[in-house]
């Protein structure tokens, strides 16, 4: 007894139902699972068009493979036009599907002159608390104790990097890798016996600028872009792009305390006036300590400032 063989329209329209829900779901979903993440990595608009096109151009390579593929997949549609599904069915598909889609059409693209709920702010600040109004970042500002503790853990080979610099490599984390002016400067004189805490203060904060740019890197970059200008690969997913940190209206113009806080509570903890495009920045604090916190942000200016 020959099984009677489901239509290539079907399976077709089932492959598309397939590719679609895991592009707009299941790649979101595992994304939480790899990168650990509270909040999913959405497909960007544009790469989802193109897994689009290509599947269309798969579909159609299938159908027309052979005459009795295209048959098949035609099948459903002849018997459709022809009325054989019954009049109700082929009403749904040639008058009720036209019309809706059109209607919907129509309310994306008509003039509306209703107010907006709430007002939005580029820089939302209504809970913004106080305690992070004075704060500065506690980086840029070496103590005698810290230059202390640097030149020891240079002259004792055992420089400590943040874990997440760390797993970059071993040769990443070893201090006569920055090449920074103040770094070899201060190597080479502690070579030669000779310790300049001044020259050792500049080489500290020159490594600690190289940790912020590494983090930015690893966990910033994917979103606010290699010169910190909004236009990162991830970017274009979302329906509000990342601030433009290179333009002088945006981190310039703001407190270190505002933008420890902004990065700590992410999007979640954004007020009303925020709504209804809300910031889809992760709660940053769930993920990184104060100091990894503060080290990105020392980044993050020295980016923007170039």
């Amino acid at each position: 007894m020959n099984k009677k063989r489901i239509s290539a329209f079907w399976t077709t329209l089932a492959a598309l139902a397939l590719v679609f829900l895991l592009i707009e779901y299941g790649i979101p979903a595992l994304s939480r699972n790899v990168t650990g993440l509270s909040l999913p990595l959405p497909v960007p608009r544009t790469l989802f068009l193109f897994y689009a096109v290509l599947f269309f151009l798969g579909a159609f390579v299938y159908v027309t493979s052979d005459d009795a593929t295209l048959h098949s997949f035609l099948a459903p549609i002849k018997k459709l036009v022809r009325g054989e599904y019954g009049k109700p069915v082929r009403f749904f598909f040639f008058i009720l599907i036209p019309l809706a889609g059109g209607f919907l059409v129509f309310q994306s693209v008509k003039p509306s002159t209703a107010s907006p709920v709430a007002l939005r702010i580029q820089h939302p600040s209504s809970n913004f608390p106080k305690k992070f109004e004075s704060m500065t970042n506690p980086l840029t500002h070496p103590t005698p104790s810290d230059v202390n503790d640097f030149i020891e853990q240079v002259k004792n080979n055992s420089v400590r990097f943040f874990p997440q610099v760390q797993q970059k490599g071993a040769k990443l984390t070893k201090i006569d890798f920055i090449p920074k002016p103040a770094v070899k400067e201060f190597l080479r004189k502690l070579r030669n016996g000779e310790e300049d805490r001044e020259l050792a203060r500049q080489a500290l904060l020159e490594k600690r600028l190289f940790e912020g740019r590494a983090l930015y890197e690893i966990n910033c970059r994917p979103c606010h872009g290699d010169s910190a200008a909004g236009d990162g690969p991830m970017a274009y997913g979302f329906g509000l792009r990342p601030i433009n940190f290179t333009d002088n209206g945006t981190i310039e113009v703001l407190v270190e305390g505002y933008t420890f806080w902004r990065i700590s509570i992410g999007g979640k903890g954004l007020p009303v006036e925020s709504t209804p495009w809300d910031s889809a920045m992760p709660e940053w604090q769930t993920d990184l300590s104060e100091h990894e916190i503060w080290s990105i942000i020392m980044g993050e200016y020295n980016l923007a400032r170039k």
